[in-house]
């Protein structure tokens, strides 16, 4: 079980942290710092200070980018005690109306179709699908919507209606794909980018249609009963799949993050070692989809017989990748094999996504870290940003858009699937 005393009581207060926090660097109080947060949950574990309004609100502002595990000499798990402190929140607190919403869709997948689909159809009357950058913008305030910011748009067929169970390419090797909830239902174009790439390496493909949600808005967000419905029943499934299948892939750094690594402290933080164990044992053959594609075929030799295109690009590292999963060289690697690769400025940097509550209860904080990381876009001078996560697109696209940028996302398995295909 997660010990928070043992996290609190082991920071020496040495402040490496500090200048990599995300939210300390827009907000520049004590109290919104690593160190700041920790001191809180441990005046409030002893019951020093009440958990009020004001301390949800500083512990809901942490974008939980790991920036400061990282930094850390100790690599105290500070965002664990931050995950811990909101399901405490979420008790004493509820969880908002919108979120649980929200919540319930991710959870139940087949009432999720059916709302896409009429979303799909309806969404026109909501928002404008003029912009530069792939997406929609909303026409109107609403708690989960704010008005003028772009969000993803529906597609007319989720990614995992739109294929077969299974996909033979006449290949020796069968992976499966876990696609995650925004390339399904809205950036279909990444799963479809990851079949052609499979199909060119002769990889059999399990598409896993009885997939679950991986449960990282719940868990960020305090709802610890739908995250242990959700991992379970996800662990179970790969489990029985992984005695046919070599590898499941996942293109993206969060649910890959979430699957891999918050699963098994999750269930340590419950107590329950059982579940943290069946964890542990799938998560070596669950891997980022660019790390497997690195490390296990021959793409790299593939997309060097292919043509080089005359386009700049670069990479942003999301935090679930580099900082979590150790992913950062593997689509680098990748896409210089045919496009002009330039250094992102500042690459490390979270781009401000931070979770459902940053989005709908802090969108002002995510946007100014995503303006940021906009501007840093520009001067790097690319015609495309590239990076393996949906939600970081979702974040830096509207960044774009604010800030009338006009480089272009495209996810590297997007940006890689063009160059097999011509």
């Amino acid at each position: 079980m997660l010990n928070i005393d043992e996290i609190t009581n082991a920071c020496v207060k040495c402040g490496k942290c500090i200048p990599t926090c995300t939210i300390h660097e827009i907000n520049r109080d004590e109290s919104t710092s690593p160190r700041g947060f920790l001191d809180l949950i441990s005046a409030y574990k002893n019951q020093e200070l009440e958990l009020d309004r004001d301390l949800k609100t500083i512990f809901e502002s942490c974008f939980l980018c790991t920036n400061c595990v990282e930094a850390c000499p100790s690599h105290l798990r500070i965002d664990s005690a931050i995950e811990k402190t909101r399901y405490d929140i979420a008790q004493k607190f509820g969880i908002a109306w919108y979120k649980k919403l929200a919540f319930f869709f991710l959870r139940h997948r087949q009432v999720l179709n059916i709302l896409a689909r009429l979303g799909y159809v309806f969404q026109s009357c909501a928002f404008s699908t003029k912009n530069n950058n792939q997406g929609m913008k909303a026409k109107l305030n609403l708690p989960l919507i704010k008005k003028g910011r772009l969000l993803p748009s529906l597609s007319k067929k989720s990614f995992l209606s739109s294929n077969p169970d299974f996909i033979n390419n006449q290949g020796e090797k069968s992976i499966g794909i876990f696609i995650g909830c925004l390339s399904n239902y809205s950036y279909t174009s990444t799963g479809f980018a990851l079949l052609e790439i499979c199909k060119h390496l002769k990889i059999n493909v399990d598409l896993l249609k009885e997939q679950s949600c991986c449960g990282a808005p719940h868990y960020f967000t305090g709802d610890f009963k739908s995250v242990e419905h959700l991992a379970k029943k996800n662990i179970v499934y790969f489990e029985e799949k992984l005695k046919t299948l070599d590898y499941i892939i996942i293109p993206e750094a969060t649910c890959s993050a979430m699957i891999n690594i918050d699963y098994e402290h999750f269930f340590h933080m419950q107590g329950d070692q059982e579940w943290a164990i069946r964890a542990k044992n799938i998560s070596h053959k669950i891997l980022l989809a660019t790390k497997y594609l690195y490390e296990h075929t021959n793409l790299e030799q593939l997309l060097k017989t292919k043509n080089k295109v005359n386009i700049n690009i670069s990479y942003h590292d999301p935090c679930h990748a580099k900082k979590m999963q150790g992913v950062y060289q593997e689509p680098r690697n990748l896409l210089k094999q045919n496009y002009h690769f330039k250094e992102l400025i500042a690459s490390n940097e979270c781009c401000g996504f931070g979770g459902v509550s940053m989005q709908t209860d802090h969108y002002e904080k995510a946007l100014k870290v995503g303006m940021k990381k906009a501007h840093n876009i520009q001067k790097t001078d690319v015609q495309i940003i590239s990076a393996e996560c949906s939600a970081c697109r979702m974040q830096i696209s509207n960044a774009l858009e604010h800030e009338k940028v006009s480089t272009k996302f495209s996810h590297p398995l997007e940006l890689i699937a063009k160059i097999l295909q011509d």
